[in-house]
């Protein structure tokens, strides 16, 4: 072997092409942007059940531990919080009821069924849980 060809070796693999991306990448589209909201949410699905645990062993342990956690409940930075978390809890159900008809594919003779017949349920279910669970919040 010629020492040309002995100098031009090397033990490393070409660099691929790598094009930059931004790190603000999922701003450029709405779909990016709801695929990244969507992921987002889940934080604040998980606040609203760490606070609803929370509630629950304060209940637990007494009418004044219950109310202690109810002051907490009241600071605004608590509030602000919960609102900021309705509306990603919101945004996160609703996305997963649109994504619902993508993911199963009901078929009856042989055709598709129509994504409001599989969709259309799931928003009717959540309407009606928030009204029984509105109505005993109106009648206590």
């Amino acid at each position: 072997m010629s020492e040309a060809r002995r100098t031009a070796y090397t033990e490393f693999r070409p660099r691929w092409y790598r094009a930059d991306v931004s790190t603000w990448w999922w701003m450029g589209r709405w779909s990016y942007l709801k695929f990244i909201l969507r992921e987002i949410s889940s934080v604040f699905v998980a606040w609203f059940v760490a606070e609803l645990l929370l509630a629950l062993s304060a209940l637990s342990r007494g009418p004044q531990d219950y109310a202690r956690f109810q002051g907490f409940l009241r600071s605004p930075v608590v509030v602000v919080t919960n609102v900021i978390s309705l509306f990603f809890v919101t945004f996160h159900a609703v996305t997963w009821f649109n994504l619902a008809p993508k993911a199963m594919a009901v078929r009856v003779g042989g055709k598709r069924i129509p994504d409001l017949w599989i969709a259309g349920p799931n928003y009717l279910a959540w309407a009606a849980v928030s009204a029984i669970v509105a109505w005993f919040l109106v009648r206590a």
